[in-house]
């Protein structure tokens, strides 16, 4: 080998030394260096050192998560405080991994990454530990304040007439939605403490229109005041004049349906019917009592005409309630079978 080949080698080499040891000291440099696209817990710390690193994720997770998270569900407050939720916040792991991180690869791809502006985009998890008790515990409190159940419409029954109760929707929590909510803020905290709680509107299952739909028809009878009431989609439509049944022989009480409806209802006299106890009398006969429609409701009573209007307004029947022929005939063509009859 001539001179000159031997020189230009040695100088190589001698270039190639130095630019290793170049590469090696511009790395050793950035061994405190976090690499650029390093977020940890959603904050930004690329190109910081590790100790303003360490200052950043203090400022944007360990700081905000000393503050008491409020959930906010309608006008009603709730409060979880660090000392509650048992806070920890790691800043030093977190420090690390984002070192490690940036550390990933050999010297040479990090020396090129560096220099030609290369970036990680990594996402590392914080280190935040609290207790999941807690949150539950709080979750709990916010559905034992809120959660309401729906109530269904509904009719009460008296003597004196019908009371409606009106539906009324419910509210239900969306707890496992919450739970997400306030887990995030206490895992990637922002400066935003309040959680709204999603509140779900629930249904009943019977309302007010239905309700008219279930019951088209309706009869209460107040036996204190002898009037018959009739309703139709629980509405007051008429009220009548009745008699009732006397001392020994009370028309029963409570609710009851129309069990069977006729014209000129036939009459199988019972035993206090004296010499025609036993026999069945044909309807529309001077001797049967019971006046051109019958209206069946327990055990032998039932609603009928008559002809002793003098007895309306009084305890006079057998058990029956009676009425004026005009106004049995137009109750009778509005009642179907199985309409309901409160006797109070």
């Amino acid at each position: 080998m001539g001179k000159a080949p031997f020189v230009f080698a040695v100088v190589v080499v001698v270039l190639l030394l130095a630019g290793a040891v170049g590469v090696y000291a511009y790395d050793s440099s950035r061994e405190d260096m976090i690499a650029d696209g390093v977020t940890v817990g959603g904050v930004d710390v690329g190109g910081m050192t590790t100790d303003e690193a360490r200052e950043e994720l203090a400022a944007e997770i360990k700081r905000p998560l000393e503050q008491t998270i409020e959930v906010k569900a309608g006008d009603e407050r709730f409060d979880l405080s660090a000392k509650e939720a048992k806070v920890d916040t790691d800043l030093r792991a977190m420090v690390t991994d984002a070192l490690a991180e940036s550390r990933e690869g050999n010297l040479l791809s990090r020396t090129l990454r560096d220099l030609t502006g290369g970036t990680l985009n990594a996402d590392l998890p914080s280190r935040v530990t609290y207790s999941r008790d807690a949150v539950q515990d709080l979750v709990a409190s916010v559905e034992d304040e809120m959660n309401r159940s729906p109530q269904d419409a509904a009719v009460t029954p008296s003597g004196t007439g019908l009371e409606t109760v009106a539906a009324e929707n419910g509210v239900e929590v969306k707890s496992k939605k919450l739970t997400r909510r306030v887990v995030a803020q206490l895992e990637s905290p922002d400066r935003n403490v309040q959680v709204k709680a999603t509140l779900d509107t629930v249904k009943p299952d019977v309302t007010q229109a239905e309700l008219a739909e279930e019951f088209p028809y309706y009869m209460t009878v107040d036996r204190a005041s002898y009037e018959l009431r009739f309703y139709k989609d629980l509405k007051l439509q008429k009220t009548y004049s009745i008699a009732v049944g006397q001392v020994g022989f009370e028309t029963p009480t409570g609710l009851y349906h129309i069990q069977n409806k006729a014209v000129d209802p036939a009459w199988s006299v019972p035993e206090w019917g004296g010499s025609l106890a036993g026999q069945v009398i044909p309807g529309g006969t001077a001797e049967n009592p019971l006046k051109e429609r019958w209206l069946g409701i327990y055990d032998g009573a039932g609603i009928h005409g008559t002809d002793d209007v003098a007895s309306l307004g009084s305890s006079a029947s057998h058990g029956c309630i009676r009425m004026a022929i005009p106004d049995v005939i137009e109750l009778y063509d509005q009642v179907p079978v199985q309409t309901p009859i409160y006797i109070q």
